[in-house]
């Protein structure tokens, strides 16, 4: 997104005379002030966190974190780019081959634990697949940001202050049970935790541990990223063996209006309009209910989407994410 103001921290070393010191001299003393107001923000987060019962020393630990605002965090959070991407141009460039080829690999080495998974949570491994490469390529990108520090920017200085508060007292709450050490919490500059890409609040209400202990590793254990992950698709009403869609043929005459994930129909209506299987067959089961997915309109891509899709909206409520998540899972497993 745009950012709320220009970044001006090239603006103070213009010039070499004295309006060039003045400049300097000017984003020194408004750092200064920064810092003294930050400092001040922490003495209140760390007042409130006390309140919460949290330890002093694993709060202090914690806070020392951060010194001052984090300007790489605060610059990505306001200069989000605003462009809009067709299907198409999603689909190639989150479902490269290589990632693919990594799935594969990753999918057989975490066989046996896939199917753990699978018999605990009730959530098949195809969707499981599917999130573990889109959110951190299959745990080779997870982000370099202390999270403390992150959230802790984004409170004081950021878009939603008061989410991102609670985000960093989750957070604080989450190192004071001892589940990591707040220097190897790390994640986005959006607070995103480990290879599920976790915020606080999901780590407290969906994060297990393979092992059935209460402090899951979502950043180096890939069992317990992989039970995380079941996890969060099973309470979010996950049912077992059914399909989270499939590619479909349909036909040009059918109006867009009629196509979107909350206009549901039994696919023996849909056979009636002439949407067909991908390769032109009949359904199967003309009884069961499912919506039409086309994001490009008419001439691109078609999918009959079912209820497992709007469970995994659910993760990340797009639906280029769900097709992507569904289709990589495919492609996977």
């Amino acid at each position: 997104m745009i950012g709320r103001r220009a970044a001006l921290g090239g603006l103070a070393l213009v010039g070499t005379g004295s309006a060039g010191l003045v400049r300097i001299r000017g984003a020194q003393a408004a750092t200064r002030h920064a810092t003294g107001a930050y400092s001040e923000f922490l003495t209140g987060v760390r007042s409130q966190a006390l309140g919460m019962g949290l330890s002093e020393t694993i709060v202090g630990e914690a806070l020392a974190q951060t010194h001052q605002p984090n300007a790489k965090v605060l610059q990505l959070d306001r200069h989000q780019p605003e462009f809009t991407m067709t299907w198409a141009q999603y689909r190639a460039k989150v479902l490269t081959q290589a990632k693919i080829d990594a799935g594969r690999t990753a999918y057989t080495g975490q066989h046996g634990t896939l199917t753990s998974v699978e018999a605990s949570t009730g959530v098949d491994r195809s969707p499981v697949m599917g999130i573990w490469g889109l959110e951190s390529y299959y745990g080779r990108i997870t982000g370099g940001f202390n999270i403390v520090d992150a959230l802790a920017t984004l409170a004081y200085d950021g878009r939603r202050a008061s989410f991102f508060r609670s985000e960093l007292l989750k957070a604080l709450q989450i190192l004071n049970e001892g589940r990591i050490a707040p220097a190897a919490m790390s994640g986005s500059y959006a607070g995103a935790m480990g290879q599920p890409q976790f915020m606080p609040s999901a780590y407290l209400k969906y994060a297990r541990a393979f092992d059935g202990s209460s402090r899951a590793d979502i950043w180096k254990s890939v069992p317990d990223v992989l039970m995380s992950i079941g996890n969060y698709l099973g309470k979010s009403g996950w049912r077992t063996g059914e399909p989270w869609g499939q590619a479909i043929t349909v036909p040009e005459t059918l109006p867009q209006s009629e196509v979107g994930r909350d206009r549901t129909r039994t696919l023996s209506a849909w056979m009636e309009a002439g949407v067909r299987r991908q390769d032109g067959t009949a359904f199967t089961r003309p009884a069961i209910e499912g919506a039409i997915v086309r994001p490009d309109g008419a001439g691109g891509e078609a999918f009959m989407v079912y209820h497992n899709f709007n469970v995994i909206r659910r993760y990340n409520p797009s639906d280029y994410y769900a097709l992507g998540v569904g289709l990589m899972g495919d492609l996977t497993t």
